[in-house]
């Protein structure tokens, strides 16, 4: 066997998903990846290894798979091409260490060369690295791939260099401490006048919360109390109280339930009939605290709680349908909203493994390796999917359902997980 090229498995970030087979070739044929924890390499027969390896590769069409092939010139051309093209923003040795640019060390080298090729096109949308590669060819392009394919590829980061992946459910409960003593445990109050959040739509949780910092609704004492609470930790506090199981309130309701049900029939529309609402831009109102729904339609009337159409629908109630509309609300049953419990990082990363490899080591030449890549380039690479910056369909229906938080801790994820060895070996004919 003739050692050719030693290749690790980093990553240069997400990729295209689709799933490729290497070719079978005459007389041999390109066997799985094998993935190894020290030094490894691409390994062929020196039978098979020759002049016409590269057209051999080529002539199937595959030209991203000519770099499997490099041979040790090969590869000491591409490192001068690097050295002088690359170097600069990728490292000397293939390990970025400016933001938001990958680590090219040890990644795919089929996969590098097909990123190359579509910044020459222009399908990546990069002005900078369409210029440098613009007037390249494909044997270049191959050379420059397999050499980056040979290098040693990083080390994990260290976890204080990464933002570690929160569980936003956990965090919002935590936070949610402070609320307690109003809103009561869980977000279900037993405080008259007090609302419950439980099983609040987190939408309308999240504005409402964001309307009383401002300064939209007037309550000194929720603008004081959410004054230092950042938008992800309200975030989190809505998903939080979304989630509980949400209960009728226990407290006295002063008015007439049945007048209330008749009256309830004008603010269907948007409340829903039994006053579990079906938009989040609206609140659920059944099993809310008597006393709260009285104040609030109070708020509206006088204009303290800033909302037209409210305050016009209020404007018309006297003090004994506010009361009757309150008891009748109070008395139905609260239904919880369909909001999902997000996936932990772990979990969506179960997904992306299952094109990037365990753990984000890739065992396709095509498809890149995730481990130890950058965490800001990883959640830069996708958003820019998710934004649609970058083209790929497999890759933008993934990130399309990804939050912010989502694609932080994914790539936190991939940031610590160690790089492993890769070897290309070819089997002999049957």
């Amino acid at each position: 066997m003739k050692l050719l090229t030693n290749t690790r498995v980093s990553r240069a970030g997400p990729g295209n998903c689709k799933t490729s087979r290497l070719p079978r070739r005459a007389g041999s044929s390109l066997a799985m990846l094998v993935l190894v924890g020290s030094v490894a390499g691409f390994l062929f027969s020196a039978a098979y290894f020759g002049a016409s390896a590269q057209s051999r590769a080529a002539g199937d069409g595959s030209a991203e798979l000519q770099a499997l092939y490099a041979t040790p010139e090969d590869i000491a051309q591409g490192r001068a091409l690097a050295k002088s093209a690359c170097a600069g923003c990728h490292g000397a040795n293939g390990i970025s260490v400016a933001p938001a640019v990958p680590n090219l060390a040890g990644q795919r080298p089929a996969y590098l060369f097909l990123e190359l090729k579509a910044y020459q096109s222009g399908a990546r949308g990069d002005n900078t690295m369409s210029g440098q590669v613009k007037f390249l060819n494909d044997d270049a392009l191959s050379k420059v791939s397999a050499y980056f394919a040979s290098l040693d590829p990083p080390q994990s980061a260290a976890v204080n260099t990464v933002n570690v992946a929160v569980d936003p459910v956990q965090a919002g409960k935590a936070a949610a401490v402070a609320c307690a003593g109003c809103h009561g445990e869980a977000g279900v109050s037993t405080t008259p006048g007090m609302p419950s959040l439980a099983g609040l739509d987190p939408k309308y949780t999240v504005a409402a919360m964001k309307a009383y910092k401002s300064g939209q609704r007037d309550s000194e004492l929720m603008k004081s109390s959410l004054a230092g609470v950042a938008d992800p930790a309200i975030d989190n506090i809505a998903l939080y109280y979304a989630l509980q199981k949400p209960a009728r309130s226990q407290a006295p309701a002063a008015g007439d339930k049945a007048a209330g049900a008749t009256a309830a029939a004008s603010c269907a529309g948007c409340h829903g009939s039994d006053g579990v609402s079906a938009n989040p831009a609206f609140p659920s109102l059944a099993g809310q605290d008597a006393t709260y729904l009285a104040n609030a339609l109070g708020a509206y009337k006088q204009g303290t709680r800033m909302d037209e159409t409210m305050k016009g629908l209020a404007a018309a109630l006297d003090d004994t349908a506010v009361k009757n509309l309150a008891a009748y609300y109070a008395s139905q049953e609260p239904k919880q909203p369909e909001v999902r419990k997000p996936l932990t990082a772990e979990e969506w990363a179960q997904k992306c493994d299952r094109c990037h490899g365990i753990n984000g080591n890739s065992t396709d030449p095509r498809l890149p390796a995730l481990a130890a890549q950058r965490a800001d380039y990883l959640e830069k690479a996708l958003n820019d999917y998710r934004t649609g910056a970058r083209k790929s369909p497999q890759m933008a229906a993934m990130s399309d359902v990804l939050t912010d938080q989502d694609i932080s801790g994914l790539a936190a994820h991939y940031a610590r997980q160690t790089a492993r060895s890769a070897v290309f070996v070819t089997s002999p004919p049957k």
